[in-house]
């Protein structure tokens, strides 16, 4: 008999622990040695329901104690059915990190219109039973009206601020399109109009990246947010960057981040090529 429970330790992380009741009266019945050793373990591997339980504490906790991440679904009219359907695709990517990360975020769905064509892909890729038990908080609410503004900061690769370390005090506003099919800076517009601050993560000030837009997929950004969160360090967080999009880190990042183009010329023949 396999008994597994839960340990709760004063930092809320969860251990799990599984010990096995030795069968009484054991005799040696010629089962093979894997099969002993397996009986004979202290650590059994869990099943899949297992490990959706701890995702499901984790997110349960989250929502209830940790840092929002809004992803803003306010684009649908500025983009094509199929734009849509990738769009789609790529949060559900950003659903199943987050939920499977260690610290993960408390997620924000906001301007999600019950009837629209967002909403029904989402429902239609979940199944309904799934989307309803979904833990993410899904809102046709604006941001703006569940938030201090000050708090809010739009993360768009088209502001000229640059996103120099991560913050847990704000509330990081990220925009659900396809970023290649939408006009150049059509969420810093947005963020402008809304009076808000905005931020670039700063991927000229780490990689040598010579030409081309800086847009990155809505998974790639949910995975360099939950690594900057938990380790502060952009060099690590900076590792999802796809290494078909730069040629590589720059050796030495001993300044402070610095947006003057005339330092980032003169480090950039200092560069070591990425894995």
């Amino acid at each position: 008999t396999i008994f597994n429970y839960w340990c709760f330790s004063p930092t809320n992380t969860v251990c799990f622990c599984s010990a096995v009741k030795e069968k009484e009266n054991s005799a040696d019945d010629g089962s093979d040695q894997e099969g002993s050793k397996i009986q004979n373990s202290l650590f059994l591997k869990f099943w899949g329901h297992s490990f959706d339980r701890v995702y499901a504490w984790r997110i349960a906790q989250a929502m209830l104690f940790d840092q929002p991440l809004v992803f803003d679904f306010s684009y649908e009219s500025n983009m094509s059915r199929r734009e849509v359907e990738n769009t789609v695709s790529q949060m559900l990517e950003v659903e199943g990190w987050n939920r499977r990360a260690i610290n993960p975020f408390h997620l924000h769905f906001c301007n999600l219109q019950p009837d629209g064509s967002y909403h029904r892909e989402l429902v239609k890729r979940y199944t309904p039973e799934v989307w309803d038990r979904l833990l993410v908080t899904s809102t046709e609410r604006h941001y703006i009206d569940l938030f201090p503004r000050e708090q809010l900061v739009y993360l768009t690769a088209d502001s000229p601020n640059v996103l120099h370390s991560f913050d847990h005090s704000k509330i990081y506003i990220i925009g659900a399109l396809v970023d290649r099919s939408i006009q150049p800076g059509l969420s810093l517009a947005n963020a402008k109009r809304l009076k808000l601050a905005t931020a670039r993560l700063p991927l000229d000030e780490f990689l040598h990246w010579e030409s081309g837009a800086k847009n990155l997929t809505l998974d790639q950004m949910i995975r360099i947010m939950l690594s900057i969160k938990v380790t502060g360090k952009w060099e690590e967080a900076l590792t999802f960057v796809p290494g078909r999009k730069h040629d590589g880190f720059y050796q030495h990042q001993t300044k402070p981040l610095s947006t003057n183009k005339t330092t980032r010329g003169a480090d950039k023949k200092h560069y070591w090529k990425s894995l």
